[in-house]
């Protein structure tokens, strides 16, 4: 016998006149998130002839892929993907097919916008900008067994959203324009923002950094601490009672493999530029005071010791701002002990959650180019060289050229069904509700920036940095990404889904958190959810038989055999892969790239030339480079052992 009970939950009281003025939506399926991963979702829920809706909190789409990541940047095994995402990955941001192909650096995200919204336009998918998550109705159903258990089972009814326009430099807003403006009825609700707004307040989830204890990950939790300088930490040198400079904290004594609540640096991938006509001024914060930027004076001149040449303390200076320059966009540069964005701030902004995070990193970012600019520290020459740059119009036109989105490598996680952890990354896990496939190494970066006193000195270090595996992974074999994951526990939530926050440990989403694995999670999500509506079953509990059928028509890749796949990026595609470098570095064209070609396109690699260029006649010519990229495939810690 069973005893039911429902009951209606409202995540925030609402006056009955307030809800008579909002917009009211009732659709089949409403994705929050005009992300990548949101995108393909929807448009599975199209193709599939239902009803979908997006709400974007922004004005933008295309999230990190719109604001300056690039398509195949993360993307080592093109052969690993599948559905949507496979074909997206090389067309985004390409101009029409007969027009040569565009190397991953000349890509403008500008571009890639467009395209995304030509997506949405051909799919007829509707958007709505500018709101972001209020609040929501849920429905609880409470259920006794004959044996005295009860059985809860949570979903939800409908979805309130805020009007809060982005302000002119591309940010969240604290206060909005109209509160519940916006709300949507629905049968399933997918989350593909960055932040998880929207799954936080249905499901459980989980922050920081995990214990070795808690999945048996042998490098979880706090790390030891890297790039020990010995820089004076205290606003007068000497004395620790006067306290510690900014961006520095005290270690909180936490031992090596203990959980904490921090995670990886957060940052803007942004573009910048020399020629006036396209460069637009990186103005200081309004409150902008040089004493908060004494760290970094201190550090420049600890450089300026270190490094006699003007080349390596060129190279050190630009590390820390403008960073390091990744793919024609500049990123964090972590070997490093100062760059371009503040460390261990995700917590004190409830990880994202918090508008003001965004003007955190630009307000840091901004004041950090004034003071390398202005301080009598930095070398004359260097000074010149900064203040030449600015921000490049040309990408971002709408918000004064910086990006619409911050980089939130990882927020908030759902504490699903399933959690990834390392040991799916080692390939040490059997999956058989795989959704698609990941493969990227445990890439995190620094969580912290800390005092360390040992044998009586004291240093400044950085803390959680790491790079397990590089870019193909600890095995070189892609791993799946169970159904589970993105699913919650059903007590949580019957009818939603997470293809971007999902279910993983801090160093299971070090790996998977990859644009390409978002997409296609994001279209799988979509594929589910259709599946959901069709069967009239809460999400966890489809036909498993019959989704997988589905995904596998959509074009999905599931399964890996190391036996009968063959990776892209080996010798099939060594070709592309020269042109694809001559692009980025052979400046005069003679289809070589010498060491001042390679140092200037490469920065921060440097130290391959001299591996690459086996003949040592000082140029890389297209049979070298190939046998570079077999190295790399055949020895997943290439990095580590290089950098000896």
């Amino acid at each position: 016998m069973r005893i039911g009970i429902v009951c209606l939950m409202v995540v925030l009281a609402i006056a009955p006149s307030v809800l008579a003025q909002s917009k009211q939506i009732e659709t089949e399926v409403c994705v929050y998130g005009a992300t990548p991963a949101g995108i393909l979702a929807a448009i599975a829920v199209k193709r599939a002839g239902h009803q979908v809706v997006i709400v974007e909190p922004s004005r933008w789409v295309g999230g990190m892929l719109g604001a300056g990541l690039k398509p195949m940047q993360d993307c080592p095994n093109h052969n690993a993907t599948g559905g949507m995402t496979k074909h997206l990955l090389l067309s985004l941001g390409q101009p029409e097919e007969d027009a040569p192909r565009l190397s991953t650096r000349e890509l403008s995200p500008l571009e890639i916008r467009q395209d995304f919204l030509d997506l949405l336009s051909r799919y007829e998918v509707p958007v709505y900008f500018d709101h972001r998550y209020h609040g929501s109705q849920n429905h609880v159903s409470h259920t006794y067994l004959n044996d005295g258990s009860e059985v809860i089972r949570s979903s939800i009814l409908d979805v309130k959203f805020d009007l809060a326009k982005f302000d002119d430099l591309g940010r969240p807003v604290v206060k909005r324009q109209k509160k519940l403006n916006l709300i949507v009825k629905a049968k399933i609700f997918v989350d593909a923002s960055y932040e998880g707004t929207l799954m936080a307040w249905q499901a459980s989830t989980r922050k920081g950094r995990e214990s070795i204890e808690e999945f048996g990950e042998e490098l979880a939790g706090v790390r030891p601490p890297v790039l020990m300088t010995p820089i004076d930490p205290y606003i007068t040198p000497g004395d620790p009672e006067s306290g510690l400079l900014d961006f520095i904290q005290e270690d909180h004594g936490k031992p090596i493999g203990a959980a904490d609540e921090n995670t990886q640096a957060y940052n803007y991938r942004y573009f910048t530029t020399s020629v006036p006509e396209n460069r637009l001024s990186i103005k200081p914060p309004k409150d902008y005071d040089p004493q908060h930027y004494e760290l970094v004076g201190r550090y420049v001149e600890y450089l300026k010791q270190q490094h006699t040449k003007k080349s390596d303390l060129h190279k050190a200076l630009v590390g820390i701002c403008p960073g390091w320059m990744n793919a024609g966009e500049w990123n964090y540069q972590r070997n490093s002990l100062i760059s371009m964005a503040p460390l261990a701030v995700a917590p004190q902004y409830d990880y994202g959650f918090d508008p003001l995070l965004w003007q955190e990193h630009q307000d840091y970012l901004s004041g950090l180019f004034h003071f390398m600019r202005t301080d009598p520290r930095v070398p004359d020459w260097y000074r010149v060289e900064i203040s030449e740059l600015g921000l490049d119009k040309r990408y971002h036109p709408e918000t004064a050229g910086w990006p619409h989105q911050l980089y939130i490598r990882v927020a908030r996680r759902l504490q699903g069904r399933y959690t990834i952890t390392a040991h799916d990354v080692f390939n040490r896990t059997t999956i058989d509700d795989p959704i698609g496939l990941a493969q990227y190494g445990i890439d995190t970066y620094p969580s912290r920036r800390i005092v360390v006193k040992k044998d009586g000195k004291t240093y400044v270090a950085n803390e959680g940095n790491m790079f397990i595996g590089g870019n193909k992974g600890p095995t070189n074999v892609p791993y799946p990404i169970p159904y589970r994951a993105i699913t919650p526990k059903p007590e949580d939530c019957t009818n939603l889904l997470v293809p971007v926050c999902f279910s993983a440990s801090h160093l299971g989403y070090a790996s998977a958190r990859m644009e390409p694995v978002f997409m296609i999670c994001g279209e799988s999500a979509g594929i589910a959810a259709v599946q959901a509506i069709e069967e009239d079953v809460p999400v966890q509990e489809i036909d498993m038989t019959r989704y997988q059928k589905s995904l596998l028509a959509a074009g999905q890749k599931l399964t890996w055999d190391p036996a009968a796949d063959q990776p892209s990026g080996s010798t099939a595609s060594s070709k592309l892969d020269f042109e694809r470098l001559l692009k980025e570095c052979d400046t005069n064209e003679d289809k070589l790239v010498s060491a001042a070609e390679w140092n200037t396109g490469k920065s921060g690699w440097e130290f391959l030339f001299s591996f690459i260029d086996q003949d040592e006649n000082h140029q890389i010519a297209e049979d070298e480079y190939d046998r570079f990229q077999r190295y790399k495939a055949e020895h997943p810690d290439w990095q580590k052992q290089l950098k000896k």
